[in-house]
C-alpha cells in the first residue's frame, strides 16, 4: 500500500511513490489500542523520514475529542507506540511529544517537510498547509494513506475494537 502524496499547492492527489527521504516528518493520533491501522500510519512515516516526530494526543485533548468510549491514558498510549518503535525501527530516529491541539508542532517548525495522515485527516492536514502559509512558513508535503481494512471490509478503528466487533488485526469477533 503506498501512501498518495497531497499537493497542496496544486491541490492535487499524486499516485506516484516518494522518491526522497524527508529529514523531519510528523504523524499524530490518538494511538489508542495500538492496532494493524496505527502501525501502517507509523511505518508509513518512518519510512519517509529520517527523524520522524509522532504526536500523541493528551489526556486533557481527548476528552475534547469526545470519543464514543475510554481511552487509555497518555502515558500507556505512549508506552504501546514506543514498544512498537522499538520492535522495528532504530528508536533513536523517532521523538513522541504529547498532542494539546490538532496542530502540534505542525504548524510551527520551519524544519518539518511533510506529515503522514490517513485519507479520514485529509482535511485537516489541507487546513495545516494553509496556516503555515499565513505564519509566512513553507508547505509541507502531505502524504495520505488508506485505512486499513479488518477481515469484513471496513475500516479498523479503535471503536470497533473496544466495542468486540474486531481485534487489533481486524479479525471479526463476532
Amino acid at each position: 500500500m503506498q501512501p498518495e502524496r497531497t499537493s497542496q499547492s496544486r491541490g492535487l492527489l499524486l499516485s506516484q511513490t516518494p522518491r526522497e527521504e524527508y529529514a523531519k516528518v510528523a504523524v499524530g493520533g490518538t494511538f489508542d489500542l495500538l492496532h494493524k491501522g496505527h502501525r501502517q500510519l507509523l511505518r508509513t512515516a518512518l519510512s519517509l523520514g529520517g527523524h520522524v516526530v509522532i504526536g500523541v494526543t493528551s489526556d486533557q485533548f481527548v476528552k475534547k475529542l469526545h470519543k464514543p468510549h475510554r481511552i487509555d491514558s497518555f502515558q500507556k498510549r505512549k508506552e504501546e507506540v514506543i514498544k512498537f518503535l522499538k520492535s522495528e525501527y532504530p528508536f533513536h530516529r523517532s521523538e513522541i511529544i504529547e498532542l494539546n491541539d490538532r496542530f502540534g508542532i505542525t504548524v510551527e517548525d520551519p524544519d518539518l517537510q511533510a506529515l503522514v495522515v490517513s485519507k479520514r485527516s485529509e482535511p485537516m492536514a489541507a487546513s495545516i498547509n494553509s496556516v503555515r502559509w499565513s505564519k509566512g512558513l513553507p508547505p509541507i508535503e502531505i502524504f495520505s494513506i488508506d485505512m486499513v481494512l479488518a477481515k469484513d471490509f471496513r475500516p479498523i478503528s479503535t471503536t470497533r475494537i473496544r466495542r468486540g466487533v474486531i481485534d487489533r488485526e481486524g479479525r471479526l469477533l463476532r
